[in-house]
């Protein structure tokens, strides 16, 4: 076999493990959340449990995040059509998106700094010690996604990707989508169950 065949037969079996691999890290990180939200059903039971409204920076980054995921659909689209500037305009917005979705995540917990609610500390609650922290949680995937976004824009700006080799695009795409529809779980599963 020579050293080009090889290669090829590697790049394909990079190219059939890389969804899976994808997926697979995606329930674990589902199972992951499970166990948080679980659990804060489970303390709901206690007599220190503090009810409270969301801030009302989470409904403006939900938006974010949302519009984020749409403009990340459209960019992934026009690759398809090699239309790569639009595309690419595109996907920078989505970046733009993204942090503004963590800049109203910290606007959110200042809020509920603001009214006395905290992580940590004496002036605490169990209920906000999880929202903050599960809340926190996600941030930290988000983070993720952003870097994720990051190796997604160089390598556009680079060139790399066209309607005929989008891997790299797809991967990002279906991260950032799932970090997205991860948040929707958490905001309405904070919304309606306090």
């Amino acid at each position: 076999m020579s050293e080009q065949s090889l290669k090829e037969e590697l790049k394909v079996a990079k190219r059939k493990s890389a969804k899976p691999m994808l997926w697979i890290s995606m329930i674990s990180m589902v199972m992951f959340f499970a166990g948080l939200t679980s659990a804060y059903v489970v303390s709901m039971n206690r007599e220190d449990w503090v009810t409270f409204d969301l801030p009302q920076a989470f409904y403006i980054s939900t938006v974010l995040i949302v519009l984020s995921s749409v403009t990340l659909f459209f960019s992934q689209k026009l690759l398809k059509k090699d239309n790569i500037q639009a595309s690419f305009t595109l996907l920078l917005i989505t970046l733009v998106l993204g942090l503004g979705f963590v800049w109203y995540q910290y606007v959110g917990f200042n809020e509920l700094k603001a009214v006395g609610l905290y992580f940590t500390g004496p002036e605490s609650t169990v209920s906000t010690s999880f929202i903050i922290g599960i809340t926190f949680m996600h941030i930290l995937h988000l983070l993720a996604g952003i870097i994720v976004l990051l190796v997604v824009i160089y390598n556009h700006f680079k060139k790399k990707y066209s309607s005929a080799d989008m891997l790299g695009f797809e991967l990002g795409a279906i991260f950032w989508h799932f970090v997205d529809v991860l948040w929707i779980y958490l905001f309405f599963f904070f919304y309606f169950i306090r």
